[in-house]
């Protein structure tokens, strides 16, 4: 009796065990679907989303496409669009998992419309500007109409002598010249010896420039095109535009020759050998420029 008693004992143990085992088999395999499927939404969702980014980046693509009548613009817009594409072409080669990448993508997809609704904003306030003094001629011609001639040969006077005194009160070097220096300041035109770049200049005597405080400023390209520069928050105004300098320097400019010397502390290995491109820049204008070449 006991050894029956023991033996269905034993048989109701592997029983539970058996339905025990079945349930929790039941579980994962359920839980093992549960979590494929929503992989396999996940998947689907980005793969939708990178698709959607690429199309929003397309279509920034062709918003900066449009033209205005000013070169610099042009040029940047250009600029902004050859870089939507370089990004387009990135996003086509990442895998549609790399969630953290593509949100990258959509941080600098937000920034490029930033970028390019200031390109609006003042091209619109360049067009506002334009209309404004398209009806202020207008104005002018129905109210001067019987003198028009005579205004328009004034106006060509006019235009010419600012021509002329801009010109003429434009300063200009002599004297350039650009060195390589070593470490202890010994010449050198050799790349890997090149602790720092001299360029020494003599600013003309002029007597119709504005005479006072000026900064001047250097920009050196190497022979690739790239620009010798120790930071890219370092900036100036040229032609309307934020541009990068290499290095610059503050002078007392009184309307006689006075000689200047810039210089450019190279980093390590930033050199290379070629011929070399600086240009000068005082008042917003570039009054100078040197080709050297370093081996």
């Amino acid at each position: 009796m006991k050894d029956t008693l023991k033996h269905l004992m034993q048989n109701k143990t592997l029983l539970i065990i058996f339905i025990v085992s079945i349930i929790l088999i039941v579980i994962l395999t359920v839980l093992y679907y549960s979590n494929k499927r929503k992989m396999e939404e996940m998947v689907t969702e980005l793969n939708t989303e990178k698709m959607e980014l690429t199309r929003e980046y397309e279509e920034l693509a062709l918003d900066f496409s449009f033209q205005t009548d000013i070169d610099s613009i042009n040029n940047q817009l250009e600029h902004e669009r050859e870089r939507i594409e370089q990004l387009i072409e990135e996003i086509k080669t990442i895998k549609a998992t790399n969630a953290s990448k593509i949100r990258e993508y959509k941080k600098e997809l937000a920034t490029l419309r930033k970028v390019l609704k200031n390109y609006i904003i003042q091209i619109d306030s360049l067009n506002q500007r334009n209309q404004q003094l398209t009806q202020q001629n207008k104005e002018y011609q129905q109210k001067y109409t019987h003198i028009k001639t005579t205004m328009k040969v004034l106006t060509k006077e006019k235009e010419a002598l600012e021509e002329k005194v801009d010109i003429a009160s434009q300063l200009e070097l002599k004297n350039i010249t650009a060195q390589g220096l070593t470490s202890k300041n010994k010449t050198t035109k050799k790349t890997n010896k090149v602790a720092k770049i001299r360029i020494c200049f003599t600013i003309k005597k002029n007597i119709t420039a504005p005479v006072g405080e000026k900064t001047v400023y250097m920009r050196i390209e190497r022979p690739d095109k790239s620009l010798l520069m120790q930071s890219l928050n370092d900036k100036f105004k040229y032609e309307g535009s934020e541009i990068n300098f290499s290095s610059k320097r503050d002078i007392e400019y009184e309307g006689k020759d006075l000689d200047v010397c810039i210089y450019y502390k190279v980093d390590q290995g930033e050199l290379m050998k070629g011929e070399y491109v600086a240009d000068i820049f005082v008042d917003g204008k570039n009054i100078g420029t040197i080709t050297f070449e370093l081996k």
